[in-house]
């Protein structure tokens, strides 16, 4: 019974170890090079290449700034110092302006946490449920493609607070409901809270990708596995990722439906186009038709 139990806890274990090697698995996009954030397991605390860390003792614009300065192309890096010096002397609607154009620029080329926290600036100027949403996108975007666990609570609290406005300003808006949910399930309050505000949105938008995606992975977390089947089934029909089909195997596989989740770690596979990957899959397939 004791081993029954050690062995449930160990694929529970091993299954989450596998969610955290393939979630920074992504390709940056603009004028930065692709990378391979994380198709390997990190070491704690591990930045990916190509994106900047972010400070966890102080999260600002300064500081977040110059550190993805250090990553990306020198000439885009001047013409961003540019228009930094023109934001720092700029007033009232020009500054909002200028605070949107750096946010962009941010997001370009894929630094997720100065675009945020330029966002932030503008919803703070132009408060409205538009601007806080994108803020509290952005901030969980950073969340969620950062390793660096002492900034991520900084990140996440940002995000929880943007969506938390948003909903301030329009109490019916199922994206901010959304996010706000995401965050509270990955820390801020009790994970049954989030997980019901997810519920509650997938009640009225049986498709939504994001909160199906977050319920699939709190299933998966809590070793619900066949309870996160359906969800990420839902989200590959709305919107087919990498992500997606690699979680639907890692489920299959700790349901011992082992052809099933084969046939979704090729799939995974075909779409994420990522070598690093490609060769992590490839031994989990050797592992699985094995078992067989």
């Amino acid at each position: 019974m004791n081993s029954s139990i050690r062995l449930k806890q160990t694929i529970i274990v091993g299954a989450i170890l596998l969610l955290v090697a393939f979630l920074f698995t992504r390709d940056i996009k603009g004028l930065v090079k692709p990378t391979e954030e994380n198709g390997k397991m990190p070491a704690s605390g591990q930045m990916a290449e190509g994106q900047a860390p972010v400070s966890s003792s102080v999260l600002s614009i300064e500081t977040s700034s110059t550190a993805a300065k250090n990553v990306i192309n020198k000439n885009l890096a001047t013409d961003i110092t540019a228009l930094e010096n023109s934001y720092k002397t700029a007033k009232g609607t020009e500054k909002i302006e200028l605070a949107k154009q750096l946010a962009q620029k941010w997001d370009d080329v894929e630094q997720i946490t100065p675009s945020a926290l330029y966002l932030e600036v503008v919803a703070e100027g132009n408060p409205s449920s538009k601007s806080w949403l994108a803020s509290g996108n952005r901030f969980l975007k950073a969340f969620e493609s950062t390793q660096d666990s002492l900034a991520q609570p900084a990140l996440l609290q940002k995000a929880n607070t943007s969506f938390k406005n948003a909903l301030e300003k329009d109490s019916a808006n199922i994206e901010a409901k959304t996010g706000l949910g995401v965050t509270i399930v990955n820390g801020l309050g009790a994970p049954m809270q989030g997980i019901a505000m997810l519920l509650d949105v997938v009640s009225k938008e049986p498709k939504n990708v994001k909160a199906n995606m977050n319920l699939g992975l709190f299933s998966i977390k809590s070793g619900q596995f066949d309870k996160a089947i359906p969800r990420f089934k839902t989200v590959i029909e709305a919107a087919p990722t990498p992500e997606a089909y690699f979680y639907l195997g890692t489920a299959l596989e700790n349901l011992g439906r082992n052809k099933e989740a084969v046939d979704a770690y090729l799939a995974s596979k075909k779409l994420a186009a990522n070598t690093t990957l490609s060769s992590f899959i490839d031994k989990k397939i050797a592992e699985l038709k094995n078992k067989n």
